[in-house]
């Protein structure tokens, strides 16, 4: 089937902030749009809120001004439900409680006509479980936008065991002429994005919860050298820490409490304290009036060691080389030595992490002078770099790792010796809920990867960055943190394949 023609009317209940968005974007794509909410007057002061945005807009010549006033036109509030009687389709996008989706879906099957389709815009509640109580359950599919509705591409089409293909098809196609990217997934707990999400919020609080470092300076190392737009607790305290608590929640009972989505005790504490984020003025960060910003700890600077050599070819040891010719640093150049080694500071031994603590790895090679570097998106343009150190090692022998990386122009985030350290531990346990979620048919491999990118801004989609990797190295990197912390880091059965059989995880 196609899109839905924009002559068809489209009603949106629910004129919160999802709701309008939505009704926003369905009427920039044409549509006669209804907005409905149960409280006396929310729609018209929603559409009244759209209308000055859509006004902004066009003096700001962003949107043509007359395509602005045929969208704004085309704005309507609803007074009760039987004003949608003659809908084409009816997105739902009220609160999240299974109760009150389904008793809403029940009340529209009397009142649209039989061929009109129901979308949910629910973000964690299985569709499945919405469409049980309808006479009719294949004309209902998820159709989960991302706030703000109207900026953010994204939209998972999200089907239930009784969606028909034809329901899923005209979702999709009718997203997709609205100028956004979507996506099919299979109805799972938390779809897609809010599934494959959960370790990027979940390994920086246990890290944080370890004292392995600071909020500010977590934050910090996933920017400055995971590449990600935000760190996990500046983007909670934006989504609000009860809502993503919520969410997190959500998964953790649906997947039967496997260990993997086990919610943090630490981010429970700031809801339990009102601490939400930015809503109510504080969560990990303060933001209430002249309240200075928090910075990461990061080194103090150390002399450029006087002996430095490199190891081997990998693409931390060229990128290292390429950083320290720049600053005219002079260095030595050797074979693999074939214990993964990196580089030599005096005599300062630098390796990237494989999921060991430094001090394990220390003991494990006899050498005492053990430093760990983490992962970075591209090492040859991060601008900070943690460093882990053994619990054997010398002073002397950090200062001089400290001290080449900083000659090499990268500034140096300690922290405290944990397996994986932060941003390959964060990677590691992305990659590997993608690759579960692949397998477990909820989507495609390409629509994982797509889905990250556009939903929450990754750097890079799990798998892509899977390849990048490679296979071999996540799956050591998982199998020595789950022989640290438990079956939370266990690899599931298609890395472990991929890794058997030398082939790709990342399969379009």
């Amino acid at each position: 089937m196609a899109a839905l023609d924009p002559s068809i009317a489209v009603a949106v209940i629910g004129a919160g902030t999802m709701g309008a968005g939505i009704a926003q974007v369905a009427a920039m794509a044409g549509h006669p749009v209804y907005l409905y909410d149960t409280r006396a007057g929310a729609a018209a002061q929603a559409i009244a809120g759209m209308t000055k945005t859509l006004q902004a807009l066009a003096a700001k010549q962003k949107i043509d001004a007359a395509q602005a006033s045929r969208a704004v036109a085309a704005l309507h509030a609803a007074d009760s439900l039987g004003d949608l009687a003659d809908c084409g389709l009816v997105i739902e996008a009220i609160i999240e409680q299974l109760d009150a989706k389904t008793g809403l879906f029940g009340a529209l099957e009397s009142i649209v006509a039989p061929d009109c389709l129901l979308a949910t815009n629910t973000s964690s509640i299985p569709v499945t479980a919405i469409g049980a109580a309808l006479k009719h359950p294949g004309r209902l599919g998820g159709m989960h936008f991302f706030n703000p509705a109207p900026r953010l591409p994204l939209v998972e089409i999200i089907s239930g065991l009784d969606t028909t293909d034809e329901t899923a098809r005209t979702l999709f196609d009718t997203a997709a002429a609205w100028g956004k990217t979507p996506v099919l997934a299979r109805s799972t707990p938390g779809f897609i994005v809010n599934r494959v999400a959960r370790p990027f919020y979940g390994e920086g609080l246990r890290l944080l919860q370890e004292q392995a470092l600071d909020a500010a300076t977590l934050d910090h190392i996933l920017r400055a050298c995971g590449g990600f737009r935000m760190g996990p607790c500046e983007l909670t305290d934006l989504i609000g820490q009860d809502i993503n608590a919520a969410v997190s929640h959500s998964v953790w009972t649906s997947f039967h409490y496997a260990a993997r989505f086990e919610p943090s005790l630490l981010q429970q504490e700031l809801v339990d304290g009102g601490r939400l984020g930015r809503k109510s003025g504080r969560g990990f960060f303060d933001y209430t009036e002249g309240a200075a910003a928090p910075a990461p700890t990061l080194a103090a600077a150390q002399p450029c060691p006087g002996s430095i050599t490199l190891f081997g070819d990998s693409p931390l040891a060229r990128a290292l080389g390429q950083r320290l010719q720049a600053a005219g640093v002079v260095f030595q150049v050797s074979a693999d030595r074939g214990d993964g080694r990196i580089a030599q500071a005096d005599d300062a031994l630098l390796y990237l992490t494989d999921g060991r603590s430094a001090t394990q790895r220390a003991h494990d090679l006899q050498q005492p002078a053990t430093v760990l570097l983490d992962l970075a998106l591209d090492p040859v343009t991060a601008s900070c770099m943690p460093l882990a150190a053994a619990r054997q090692c010398p002073p002397s022998a950090v200062n001089a790792a400290t001290g080449l990386l900083q000659a090499a122009g990268l500034a140096v985030a300690p922290i405290r010796d944990v397996p994986g350290m932060v941003v390959m531990r964060t990677v590691a346990m992305l990659v590997n809920e993608a690759a579960d979620t692949v397998n477990q048919g909820v989507c495609s491999a390409a629509d994982v990867d797509q889905a990250m990118l556009l939903g929450v801004n990754y750097p890079l989609g799990p798998l892509a960055w899977c390849a990048r990797i490679g296979a071999a190295e996540v799956g050591t990197v998982l199998t020595h943190l789950q022989t640290a912390y438990g079956a939370r880091y266990q690899p599931c059965t298609a890395l472990k394949s991929s890794i058997y059989s030398g082939t790709p995880l990342h399969v379009a």
